[in-house]
């Protein structure tokens, strides 16, 4: 039994070199689907474009947070000297009166950005990369098997092991293997050879489509999400942010009941959530 495995193993690691090189070398054809490739390619090119958006989301979180920081010190001074010059007390109360409403209305909209950042952050690091792994499964280009084994093959990237995954490449190699023997002689032998390698042939086939079934579906439902999720962001970005420019005090509080966001209790000690992040 060991034998047979070692036996089938080393046929298999020697179709798959074989399809390999012939591909690197021009010779062999390599199967391409161009609809999924156009969708992955653009998947991976949207993933970009996000990560380019939270990066400046979380920049702007970070200039909002010093600006809140400048504010609030800046308030405290004019409160200070409001009660030891009470010549300018007046002046110096209503402006310390402002930036605290200032400082106000900065934390709340930090609390609709960073909501903003923290869900963009979960699309593009978690969502999308993990649709991307199971692309990684469709596409990978290197195959590696261990005889007698669990059966398993690593990403082109050396990140580890996907177990039960039988790739594209297997799946070119039988089916070179069978337009070869198709059009070879047809004495008895080589009809037999013939039936073994379609049988070999249709069992990769139809692992090979399942994993592409896999991939087709992953991207769909990625798509359905990505609508549903930066539909519902973007809205709070342009609410949050409209009505704090303007001004409106009650709309950027508004914004936020309506987001379902909570901002941190005043006063606590612990680091703020943007110290966290």
């Amino acid at each position: 039994e060991k034998f047979d495995i070692v036996k089938k193993w080393g046929i298999n690691t020697y179709k798959c070199t074989k399809q390999l090189l012939s591909e690197r070398f021009g010779r062999g054809s390599r199967t391409v689907d161009l609809e999924l490739e156009t969708q992955i390619e653009l998947l991976r090119e949207t993933k970009r474009k996000y990560e380019s958006i939270l990066h400046l989301a979380r920049a702007l979180t970070a200039h909002l947070y010093s600006l809140v920081q400048t504010q609030h010190a800046l308030g405290d001074a004019f409160a200070d000297l409001s009660q030891k010059s009470p010549e300018l007390q007046e002046e110096f109360g209503y402006n310390a009166e402002t930036q605290k409403l200032l400082c106000k209305n900065g934390e709340t909209l930090l609390g609709a950005v960073n909501f903003f950042v923290s869900s963009i952050n979960t699309l593009v690091n978690k969502t999308m990369e993990d649709t991307l792994m199971t692309v990684k499964q469709y596409e990978t280009a290197r195959w590696d098997r261990e005889p007698g084994g669990s059966g398993v093959l690593c990403t082109a990237g050396g990140r580890g092991p996907m177990p039960g995954v039988l790739h594209r490449l297997e799946y070119d190699a039988y089916r070179t293997d069978l337009e070869e023997l198709s059009m070879g002689p047809r004495d008895a032998g080589a009809v037999s050879r013939l039936d073994a390698a379609q049988s070999q042939f249709q069992s990769h086939k139809d692992k090979y489509e399942k994993l592409r079934a896999d991939v087709a579906i992953k991207l769909k439902f990625l798509e359905e999400n990505k609508i549903k999720v930066m539909h519902k962001q973007l809205l709070l970005f342009h609410n949050a942010i409209s009505a704090y420019f303007a001004g409106n005090q009650q709309q950027l509080e508004q914004t936020l009941k309506q987001f379902n966001i909570k901002l941190k209790t005043p006063g606590t000690e612990k680091p703020s959530w943007l110290e966290e992040q």
